[in-house]
C-alpha cells in the first residue's frame, strides 16, 4: 500500500497575520530610513540599521542559548552576509534617492533573479511558462524604470542591483535552511552584518544629531521585527500562499509616502509594479506546484511499515 499523500492545508490565520505584519514593518522601516536620510548617508543608515537590529535580535540568545550560534557553515554565512550587506546598502541608496513606492516596486523583481540564479547555480530546470513569467516581469521593470524618459535616474539601476544580489542571498538561504534552523540564520546574519557594514559607513561617517537617533533605532527595530515575523510565517505556511500578503508593503509605503512626503504613485510605477507582482506570484505558485508534484512522485512506491 502506498503511503498517504498530504494535501496542503488552508493558509493558517496566524501565518497570514505574521506575513501581513512583516510587510507592514518593512514598509515602516523604509519610512524611517527616509527620515534618517535627512542627515545621514545611506551607508551610515545601513550600519545603524544592522547595529540596532542586532541588539533587538539578542533576546534569541536568551531563548536558545549560545548553542544557537554554532554552525559548520560559518564561511558560507560570511559570503552570504557580505552579499547581503551590498544588497542592503544598494537598497537603502535607492530608498533615499527614489520615490519610496518606486524603490519598493523595483525590489519585487528579486524572484525574477532567483529563477535565473536557480538555473545557473542550482541546476534547476525551468520550462517555458516560468521563463515567460520572467520575461513579463522584466517588461514590468522596464515600465517602472523608463530608461528613455527625461527624468530617468541612475538610482533605479542601483535598486535593480540590490534586487539581483538579494536573489543570490535568497538562493543561499535555500542551502542554509537544509541544515540550520531559522533563528540561527536570523541571528547569525544579523550579527555578521554589523562588522561587514561598518567599513562603508566609515568612509562617510558623521555622528547623528539627537533628532536622527530615534529613526536609526527604529529602522533596526522594525527591520529585525519584520524578519522575525517573516521567518515565523514561513514555518507555518508555504511561501507561495504567503506571497500575496508580502506585497502589502507596496500599499503601506505608497500610503505613508503620500501622507508624510507628498509623494504619489505615478501610473508607470503602478502598472509596472502590477506586472512584476503578477509575474512573481505566478513564479511562486509554479514553484510550489512543481515541489508538490516532486514530493508526490517521490512518495509513490513507498510501502507502509508492517503492522
Amino acid at each position: 500500500m502506498n503511503s498517504p499523500i498530504s494535501v496542503p492545508s488552508a493558509l493558517p490565520p496566524r501565518a497570514a497575520l505574521l506575513m501581513a505584519g512583516s510587510a507592514t514593518l518593512f514598509g515602516m522601516m523604509a519610512v524611517a530610513i527616509r527620515f534618517a536620510s535627512k542627515q545621514q548617508h545611506p551607508f551610515e543608515i545601513a550600519f545603524f540599521r544592522c547595529f540596532f537590529g542586532a541588539l533587538f535580535a539578542l533576546p534569541l540568545l536568551r531563548v536558545h542559548g549560545i548553542e544557537i550560534l554554532r554552525t559548520r557553515r560559518l564561511g558560507f554565512y560570511l559570503v552570504r552576509c557580505a552579499a547581503g550587506t551590498v544588497s542592503m546598502v544598494c537598497g537603502f541608496w535607492a530608498l533615499v534617492h527614489l520615490p519610496l513606492a518606486q524603490a519598493v516596486a523595483l525590489s519585487y523583481s528579486t524572484p525574477l533573479f532567483v529563477t535565473i540564479g536557480a538555473v545557473l547555480v542550482l541546476g534547476e530546470i525551468v520550462r517555458m511558462r516560468r521563463w515567460s513569467a520572467v520575461i513579463a516581469g522584466f517588461i514590468g521593470v522596464i515600465v517602472i524604470v523608463r530608461p528613455t524618459a527625461a527624468d530617468f535616474s541612475s538610482a533605479t539601476l542601483i535598486a535593480l542591483l540590490a534586487a539581483a544580489i538579494s536573489g543570490m542571498v535568497t538562493i543561499s538561504i535555500k542551502y542554509l535552511s537544509r541544515t540550520d534552523p531559522p533563528d540561527r540564520i536570523v541571528l547569525l546574519t544579523t550579527l555578521l552584518w554589523v562588522p561587514l557594514s561598518l567599513p562603508a559607513a566609515l568612509t562617510v561617517w558623521r555622528w547623528p544629531d539627537a533628532d536622527i537617533w530615534p529613526w536609526l533605532i527604529l529602522s533596526g527595530a522594525l527591520g529585525t521585527s519584520g524578519h522575525y515575523c517573516w521567518t515565523r510565517a514561513l514555518r507555518m505556511a508555504e511561501a507561495s500562499a504567503l506571497a500575496p500578503l508580502s506585497y502589502l508593503q507596496f500599499l503601506v509605503v505608497g500610503m505613508l509616502a503620500w501622507l508624510l512626503f507628498d509623494e504619489t504613485i505615478d501610473r508607470y510605477t503602478a502598472i509596472g509594479a502590477a506586472i512584476v507582482i503578477g509575474a512573481s506570484l505566478y513564479i511562486a505558485r509554479r514553484e510550489s506546484r512543481m515541489a508538490r508534484e516532486h514530493n508526490l512522485v517521490a512518495g509513490i512506491g513507498k510501502a507502509d511499515p508492517p503492522a
